[in-house]
């Protein structure tokens, strides 16, 4: 894995030591950037953006946002060889004043002091078998990190039927291989 752009643009992260994390392929995050920068559709920019990036896995969506020039991300894992990883590659690249880790986990958000802190950008990546879209979206509502100008961006297995249009307005949907990206606001 690599950053794209930006800051670090060409630098290497460290990569998952174990198939128990699945990585955003590079393409998938690249396209995911680009339609930020150019979608007609979404408001939301990346540069000194406040990103919320759950489930982060090594953290390469949050250190391309810092790369970017995002002006914060706070980063959200508890699988102790991702969060190894993560931090690794948080000190390598030197972005422990713009980043903050949280061991825990995405659902539970109530027990992480962030009630009322706004983001401009969730990024959730669950793992694809997790079926339960619908409480993590209540959780982000619960904890208020969002308003209305705020965008969440969701990656999925491209069969996964989670049906998030039910509770999320989606504003773009792409498809990139097995990887299906929405992304939304909250109704």
């Amino acid at each position: 894995m690599r950053i794209i752009s930006g800051e670090f643009k060409g630098k290497k992260l460290l990569d998952p030591i174990d198939k128990s994390t699945r990585p955003l392929k590079d393409m998938v995050r690249e396209s995911i950037f680009n339609i930020l920068d150019h979608s007609n559709k979404l408001s939301i920019k990346i540069y000194d953006a406040k990103v919320l990036d759950l489930f982060s896995g090594t953290g390469s969506f949050g250190i391309e946002c810092l790369s970017r020039g995002a002006a914060e991300v706070i980063f959200f894992e508890n699988y102790p060889n991702s969060l190894k990883i993560l931090k690794q590659n948080i000190f390598n690249l030197k972005l422990e004043n713009r980043s903050t880790v949280y061991n825990n986990s995405a659902y539970n958000l109530e027990d992480s002091s962030l009630e009322n802190k706004k983001f401009d950008i969730v990024f959730l990546d669950p793992p694809f078998n997790d079926r339960d879209m619908k409480n993590l979206i209540e959780q982000i509502k619960k904890v208020k990190v969002v308003n209305v100008n705020s965008l969440l961006i969701i990656h999925r297995n491209k069969k996964s039927d989670d049906k998030i249009s039910e509770f999320l307005n989606i504003l773009e949907e792409k498809n990139y291989g097995l990887s299906k990206i929405f992304f939304c606001k909250l109704i």
